[in-house]
C-alpha cells in the first residue's frame, strides 16, 4: 500500500544549501505558476508509480488540472476528496532551458531547488529519477545538468510525486487509522490521525526555481561573529566542489559599499574595526543592519580558468545566555513577541509576499521583537525579512505532536538529526536566529524521552556551538526529562482555558507557581512561548465569557500582571499564542480553526492586538537605550 513510503531514502551527504541568488556568474529562474496536477485516488495510492506517469507527459496517462505553485492543494478546488486527501500527488512543469545553460565549455552546472514540499517527494526530470527527500518545510535540490545537457533545445519536463502521508517516525509524526466496521464505513477507508492542532496542509509550498553555477562552484559558506567596543571578528569557512586548484577572495562591505575587511583562503577571519552591530527592532535606531560578504573563486577546471562569485548578507552580533538573562550584544533582551503559522486563505502554506509583507507591517504596528517559527521552519523569504528588519527569531523544527512512545525510538530519532542538520544547514549564517527549537509539547514525561533529547540537543550544539538550543514544553517541572539539556526553559500554559475553563481568578496563583516552580528546579531563564485564549471577532460580553473578545482581553492581563513581576527576575520573554487565526482539522472545540488569533485569519485586528500593542511599546520603552519619544507613531506610522 501506498501508506508506507514506497522507495528508499538516497543516501548521500549534506552538500551546502546556499540560497540562489543572481550573480555574475549564476543565473535563477522561478517556476512558480501553472503545474500540471493528478491526485492518485487508486484503492492503494499506487497507480503512478505501478503505471510509471514519470515516463511520460502527466497529461497523457490520464486527466490533469490546473495546479498553482506555491500553494497548498487542499483549498484550491471545489473537490471535497482533496481537501483531506492523503496519498500520493503527481505535478509536472515542462520549461524551454536558455542554450547556454546546456552548452560550453565546459558546460554550466544546472540545478533543481524545492523551497519545500509536504511531505516525502521524488523528482524526475525527463523521467530519470534526480532527487528523493523525506520532510516538508526545509529545501531540498539536485544537480540536473547530466540530463538537460543530452537533450538541448528539447522541452525540460520536471514531474513530482509528493505525499502527505504521517506516520510515527516522521517529523512531524502522525498515524493512519483503517476503519475496518463495513457497517459503518466504506471498503478501503482510513484516516490521518495527528497530535497537533493545525491543519495538515500540503503541496509544493515554496519557490521551485532553476539556477546555474559553474562546474567548479563556491558550495557552502559558513559565518560566525564576536566584538568587542570597536573591532568586530567575522569567522569564515568557504568550501569549494568541482576542482582541488582554485583560489579564493573575500570583501565585506558595508551598507554604502565601501569595502570594509578583506581576506582570501578558505578559513580565516575579517577585522572590522568600529562595526555597526545587528540589533533587534527597538532596541537601536538602526535595526537589523546587514554586511555584505562577497566571496569570489577561481578555479582550473579541464584547463579552462572559470570564476564563481556569491554574496551572503551577514549581520554582527553575539547571543550569551546567562541564569537569568538573555544577552544580544551583551544588552538584556526581552521577547516580546507572537508565535505564527503559514497559513492563509486558499493558499492555505503556500508562499504569498502580499501576506508576508502585511505581517510584518503588523508586527511592527505591534512592537513586537521577536517569533518563533511555530511549529516547522519558515521560508527563507520570512527569513529574510527577519534578518532586514531585526526580528528576532526563535528557530523551530518539525517536531510537533512527538506524542507516542514509538515516536522516541531510533527510527525518529535518526530522522530527528538529520532535520536539524538540514536547519541549521540553511539557517545558520542569519543573524535574526539567537536560539534553535528542536521540538513544542511532546510527551517529554515518557521515560525515553530523556536519551532522545539529550542526543538531539547535544546534536544541534555540536553542529553549531555559536547558539542556544531549547525545546517548548507543556510537561510538569518535575516529570519532564527533556528540560535538563536546554538553554532556556520556554513553557506553555492555558491557565483559564483547558485548565480552569473560565476562571480567570486562578491565573495568578498557577502562573506564579509555574514560574517558581521552573526556575527553583533548573535555574534557568524562562518564555513563556505560549499562552492565550480563543475569541470569536465579534462576539462581546461583559462580564467575560470564553470566546468573546472580552474574554480573550482580560486572559492576556492576568498574565501580564504575572510577567511584570517575573521579568524583573528571570522571566526573558512572552510570546502570545497567536498572531493570527489559523485553520485546524475538524472538531467539536474548532468552528472554522483555531481563533486564537489576535488578528483574523483575513489580519483584522480583534480588541487584544490594542492591548499587546499598547503592551509591547511600553516595554520596547523602557528597556531601549534611545530616548523615549520612540513610540510605535515615531518608528513605525
Amino acid at each position: 500500500l501506498l501508506l508506507v513510503l514506497l522507495l528508499p531514502a538516497l543516501a548521500a551527504g549534506l552538500a551546502g544549501m546556499l540560497q540562489p541568488r543572481d550573480t555574475p556568474s549564476r543565473e535563477r529562474r522561478e517556476l512558480g505558476g501553472l503545474w500540471s496536477f493528478r491526485a492518485d485516488l487508486s484503492p492503494g495510492r499506487d497507480a503512478g508509480f505501478a503505471q510509471r506517469w514519470y515516463r511520460r507527459p502527466l497529461r497523457q496517462s490520464g486527466p490533469v488540472i490546473d495546479m498553482p505553485v506555491p500553494a497548498s492543494f487542499n483549498d484550491i478546488t471545489q473537490d471535497p476528496s482533496l481537501e483531506n486527501y492523503i496519498g500520493w500527488v503527481w505535478y509536472e512543469k515542462e520549461v524551454l532551458l536558455p542554450l547556454r545553460w546546456l552548452q560550453g565549455d565546459p558546460a554550466p552546472r544546472v540545478v533543481l531547488r524545492f523551497g519545500s514540499a509536504h511531505y516525502y517527494s521524488v523528482v524526475w526530470v525527463n523521467g530519470v529519477q534526480v532527487v528523493e527527500h523525506e520532510g516538508g518545510h526545509l529545501p531540498f535540490e539536485a544537480d540536473i545538468s547530466s540530463v538537460v545537457q543530452a537533450s538541448p533545445g528539447a522541452l525540460c519536463r520536471i514531474t513530482v510525486a509528493l505525499n502527505n502521508t504521517l506516520t510515527p517516525h516522521t517529523l512531524p509524526p502522525g498515524s493512519i487509522q483503517y476503519m475496518n466496521d463495513k457497517t459503518r464505513y466504506p471498503k478501503n477507508y482510513f484516516v490521518q490521525n495527528t497530535k497537533f492542532d493545525f491543519f495538515n496542509y500540503a503541496g509544493i509550498h515554496r519557490p521551485v526555481v532553476l539556477y546555474t553555477t559553474p562546474p567548479a562552484y563556491i558550495d557552502d559558506i559558513t559565518v560566525t561573529t564576536s566584538s568587542s567596543e570597536s573591532v568586530a571578528v567575522v569567522q569564515y569557512q568557504v568550501s569549494v566542489l568541482g576542482s582541488t586548484a582554485y583560489s579564493l577572495s573575500l570583501s565585506l562591505r558595508d551598507q554604502e559599499g565601501k569595502v570594509v575587511a578583506t581576506g582570501d583562503g578558505a578559513v580565516g577571519e575579517l577585522k572590522v574595526l568600529n562595526p555597526s552591530l545587528w540589533w533587534p527592532y527597538l532596541m537601536h535606531e538602526n535595526p537589523g543592519y546587514l554586511y555584505s560578504l562577497e566571496v569570489k573563486m577561481q578555479a582550473q577546471v579541464s584547463g579552462a580558468l572559470l570564476e564563481d562569485v556569491y554574496t551572503l548578507p551577514v549581520g554582527i552580533r553575539t547571543v550569551h545566555v546567562t541564569s537569568s538573562q538573555f544577552l544580544i550584544n551583551g544588552r538584556p533582551f526581552y521577547f516580546h513577541g507572537v508565535n505564527k503559522h503559514e497559513d492563509a486563505d486558499i493558499r492555505g502554506k503556500g508562499l504569498d509576499w502580499p501576506l508576508i509583507v502585511k505581517d510584518f507591517n503588523l508586527l511592527r504596528w505591534l512592537g513586537a521583537n521577536s517569533f518563533r517559527t511555530s511549529h516547522y521552519p519558515y521560508a527563507e523569504e520570512i527569513m529574510d525579512l527577519c534578518d532586514a528588519y531585526g526580528i528576532v527569531v526563535i528557530d523551530e523544527s518539525p517536531g510537533v505532536g512527538i506524542k507516542l512512545p514509538e515516536s522516541f525510538g531510533n527510527k525518529s530519532l535518526q530522522h530527528h538529526l538529520a532535520v536539524m542538520e538540514e536547519l541549521i544547514r540553511r539557517d545558520k549564517n542569519r543573524p535574526s536566529v539567537v536560539m534553535w527549537s528542536v521540538a513544542n509539547e511532546p510527551a517529554s514525561e515518557l521515560p525515553p524521552a530523556a536519551h532522545y533529547f539529550k542526543t538531539v540537543i547535544a546534536h544541534t550544539k555540536a553542529l553549531d556551538p555559536s547558539r542556544p538550543v531549547t525545546f517548548v514544553t507543556d510537561a510538569n517541572y518535575a516529570l519532564d526529562h527533556g528540560a535538563p539539556y536546554v538553554d532556556v526553559i520556554c513553557v506553555n500554559s492555558y491557565f483559564s482555558w483547558y485548565h480552569d475553563p473560565g476562571h480567570l481568578e486562578v491565573i495568578p496563583l498557577q502562573l506564579t507557581a509555574q514560574f517558581e516552580n521552573w526556575y527553583k528546579t533548573y535555574q534557568k531563564p524562562i518564555i513563556q512561548s505560549e499562552y492565550g485564549a480563543d475569541s470569536v471577532p465579534g462576539l462581546h460580553s461583559d462580564p467575560p465569557l470564553m470566546f468573546s473578545e472580552e474574554y480573550q482581553k482580560a486572559m492576556l492581563r492576568e498574565y501580564h500582571s504575572v510577567f511584570d513581576k517575573k521579568r524583573k527576575e528571570y522571566v526573558i520573554g512572552e510570546l502570545i499564542w497567536n498572531f493570527a487565526d489559523f485553520m485546524t482539522n475538524q472538531g467539536t472545540t474548532r468552528v472554522l480553526g483555531n481563533k486564537k488569533g489576535i488578528f483574523t485569519r483575513q489580519r483584522q485586528p480583534k480588541a487584544a492586538a490594542f492591548v499587546l500593542r499598547d503592551r509591547y511599546w511600553k516595554i520596547a520603552n523602557e528597556s531601549s537605550c534611545l530616548p523615549p519619544v520612540i513610540t510605535s507613531h515615531a518608528l513605525f506610522l
